[in-house]
């Protein structure tokens, strides 16, 4: 069963476990799946009211943008442990003879490798589902501007959550051509990404 169409619960119970998968990055694609759908829950309780009748068109945009996200985060969910899974099935391969083991070490090192792609992939969503929830701050029912915060918080988490895993995956990447471009593209990201998040908090703790 795929972890998207699991119970609450039952994610809740397999991410307790000892299963080395699911882990840290599809809980952290989990948090930036949640962050956008508040964010898009407040276009939602936004559209529709004459007292922001001048922000329609915006909520209406914000509302398909957002479901884009939902939908790429919700398939990172499950792409994530995939990977890892690629991992996993690295150290089933034999390693008996100089030929098995060089084999195995280029398949783990391709496997890292695949296991740095999703990470990012949650980076980037994470920078947009926050850049989403800023265009709706100030312009957007104010009696769901508490969930805005959260939106924020969960899609930091998202974003951090993501770094995390790529960190220790480029860790183990003897291509260090390739490690040093995902460091980059991670620290871009997040020297967006982190003032952002800090700024919607920060515009939704002092309107309440």
């Amino acid at each position: 069963m795929k972890l998207t169409e699991m119970t609450i619960t039952e994610f809740n119970n397999i991410l307790a476990s000892d299963a080395p998968a699911p882990g840290g990055g599809s809980a952290a694609a989990l948090e930036g799946a949640v962050g956008v759908a508040l964010t898009n829950m407040v276009a939602s309780l936004t559209l529709g009211k004459k007292k922001y009748a001048e922000y329609q068109d915006l909520m209406g945009e914000l509302i398909g943008e957002a479901a884009d996200l939902r939908a790429q985060f919700i398939d990172v969910i499950d792409r994530d442990t995939e990977s890892f899974n690629s991992v996993s099935a690295v150290f089933a391969m034999p390693k008996d003879t100089e030929e098995e083991k060089a084999a195995r070490k280029e398949a783990m090192q391709a496997a890292l490798k695949i296991c740095t792609y999703t990470p990012y992939d949650m980076m980037r969503f994470a920078l947009a589902g926050l850049e989403l929830t800023k265009k709706a701050l100030g312009k957007s029912n104010s009696s769901a501007a508490s969930d805005l915060g959260v939106a924020a918080l969960s899609l930091k988490a998202a974003v951090q959550g993501a770094w995390l895993n790529i960190l220790i995956n480029i860790s183990g990447i003897e291509d260090q051509a390739f490690a040093e471009e995902y460091r980059k593209k991670g620290n871009e990201i997040l020297a967006k990404a982190l003032p952002l998040a800090d700024d919607i908090y920060e515009a939704v703790l002092t309107s309440l």
